[in-house]
């Protein structure tokens, strides 16, 4: 009986240490941003304006005022992080112009 209440335990014991997986969530930072809210932007806009339009951006830029990164990252439940980054270009802290490419699609929606 007690050879049999060993074995027991030590099979509980062993398939304790092994877990089926652990659930991992789809994790979003960043600002997200559209193709509208990009085909609004004007030359000649301040920054109060664009950040109207886009939001503040989560990083602040110490070394650059006059280049702000807008960053969203995307991760589906463990798997690949899709990251873009829109820099906005200004001059005298007026808008002139946007680089960076959208995510072909945007999980957020």
């Amino acid at each position: 009986m007690q050879k049999f209440l060993i074995i027991i335990l030590t099979a509980l014991s062993i398939s304790a240490c092994s877990f089926p997986g652990v659930f991992k969530i789809n994790v979003q930072q960043g600002n997200i941003i559209t193709q509208d809210m990009l085909d609004t932007l004007k030359a000649g806009m301040t920054k109060k304006q664009v950040h109207f339009v886009l939001g503040a951006p989560v990083l602040d830029n110490t070394f650059d005022t006059e280049l702000e990164n807008y960053v969203y990252t995307y991760q589906v439940a463990g798997g690949e992080i899709e990251k873009q980054t829109i820099k906005v270009y200004y001059s005298q802290g007026v808008y002139q112009r946007y680089e960076g490419t959208l995510l072909e699609s945007n999980p957020a929606y």
